[in-house]
């Protein structure tokens, strides 16, 4: 970041002795102003550091998808945008706490040392501040726009993922396992906000959803452990299955959990949720998932680990609008 101060201004001045006093009080202004524009340009970058947009912006996709899947809901801007912006600050929240919580892992990786908070460019008080106000934002607004329900298991994910998924990450992979229940709730999030209900008959559809999403996160997150291994080893770090590392049992767990995303894919259909074309995508992308996680397990290096990482990244989005296109 280039930051502007009373000697570059002299500079430019000595550069162009011709200018006239009027054109050098002009770039002492600008100069001035450059001061404040920066550091808030920086500020702003900082906090969406924090949002963890990339992330956010998935998650809060599969929470409109799922919104839009329950019986009777047709798009309406008003509906997403809302579910949208209240997804984001609630996401927002929870990943600011995480970083919160992780500053001092982060400083020992390449990947997060240069975050706000590791980088000590911003006060863990000021981040706490941000977290408290975008979480309860995101949850009170889910809440009043859509209904109570919707509200609380906002607030419950942010909780699980802050409170107990985070922390666990340095003390057992069963971290996986808890991440995935935040991880999944998304559209069923969106799901209730459509019906008001996560039971009965009208609570199923939000159930396959998340089960779907629950699955789908364990060869996502081993893949990426198993790449990142390393740099989460220095930060002392455990997401993979096995105590050994990077051995061929992450490849066969990837294997486990991706298989069960074939069958998976009929139920939505059995339920009336989606048609015959959804099933049928949904059936095909599981097969390339599995398929990813076989030559993982039998290769077990970098190369076949970024194939599963890739495919769960291409899994997900194409599922998700499959069901949400072919939806009776």
């Amino acid at each position: 970041m280039t930051f502007y101060t009373p000697n570059s201004t002299q500079y430019s001045v000595i550069l162009h002795p011709q200018k006239s006093p009027s054109n050098t009080i002009m770039l002492q202004e600008e100069s001035i102003n450059a001061k404040w524009h920066t550091p808030a340009i920086g500020r702003i970058k900082d906090y969406a550091q924090l949002l963890k947009p990339n992330l956010s912006i998935m998650v809060v996709f599969s929470s409109v998808i799922g919104y839009l899947m329950a019986p009777g809901i047709s798009f309406a801007w008003k509906e997403v945008i809302i579910l949208f912006a209240g997804g984001i600050l609630v996401t927002g929240g929870a990943n600011t706490i995480n970083q919160i919580l992780e500053r001092y892992s982060d400083k020992l990786m390449k990947r997060t040392m240069l975050r706000p908070l590791p980088d000590e460019r911003m006060h863990k008080i000021e981040a706490w501040v941000f977290a408290i106000i975008t979480g309860l934002t995101g949850s009170i607004l889910l809440g009043y726009f859509f209904n109570p329900l919707c509200g609380v298991l906002s607030f419950v994910s942010l909780l699980l993922y802050a409170f107990a998924y985070t922390p666990m990450k340095k003390v057992h992979p069963i971290a996986v396992l808890i991440g995935a229940i935040p991880g999944a709730m998304p559209p069923l999030i969106g799901w209730v906000a459509a019906t008001g209900t996560l039971g009965g008959g009208e609570g199923v559809g939000g159930w396959v959803l998340f089960l779907i999403q629950f699955f789908w996160q364990f060869p996502h997150f081993w893949a990426i452990a198993w790449v990142g291994f390393d740099d989460y080893l220095k930060a002392g770090i455990r997401m993979l299955p096995s105590k050994e590392g990077k051995t061929r049992f992450t490849g066969l767990q990837c294997m486990f959990y991706s298989i069960v995303l074939i069958p998976m894919a009929i139920v939505p259909r059995i339920i009336g949720l989606t048609g015959n074309i959804g099933m049928w995508v949904c059936m095909l992308c599981g097969l390339m998932y599995f398929a990813a996680s076989v030559a993982f397990y039998k290769n077990n290096d970098f190369k076949s680990a970024k194939r599963v990482m890739f495919a769960s990244f291409i899994y997900l989005p194409v599922v998700l609008l499959a069901l949400f296109f072919d939806k009776l």
